[in-house]
């Protein structure tokens, strides 16, 4: 299982990760795609829209359940991933395999960088989850 140093992590596992400046890529854990299976699905229809904090910004669905995707800090979506839409002629399943590369979900613009300090680290997130 995978734990990147350079990403923040939320109690719902989430990842988020600067790029630059103020722009930063969100997805799901290593560890949450793992408990959600086979993904087969993912939708995001909140481009353009700066959501809350804790806030819905899409939906993945697997084989087993469907769950809300929620963002880490306020921001605004600037991107759905392409590769991952199907009906774009994307596949969900690129997260199984590369949560944290080409399986990012959204770009998105960070409304205060200061935000991302109330996140957990590695340490703090691996041990959220046990391991």
């Amino acid at each position: 299982m995978e734990f990147p140093d350079n990403c923040k992590y939320t109690d719902d596992h989430e990842w988020i990760r600067i790029e630059s400046g103020d722009t930063a890529y969100v997805g799901i854990t290593d560890f949450a795609q793992g408990e959600l299976g086979d993904l087969v699905y993912i939708e995001v229809e909140t481009v353009g829209q700066t959501i809350d904090a804790n806030g819905i910004f899409g939906a993945v669905e697997a084989v087993k359940t469907t769950s809300d995707l929620m963002m880490p800090v306020k921001a605004e979506v600037l991107e759905f991933n392409p590769a991952l839409d199907d009906s774009k002629g994307g596949d969900p399943a690129i997260i199984n395999n590369d949560p944290y590369g080409n399986g990012w979900i959204v770009k998105v613009k960070v409304a205060n960088l200061s935000d991302l300090d109330g996140l957990m680290d590695v340490a703090a997130y691996k041990k959220h989850i046990g391991k």
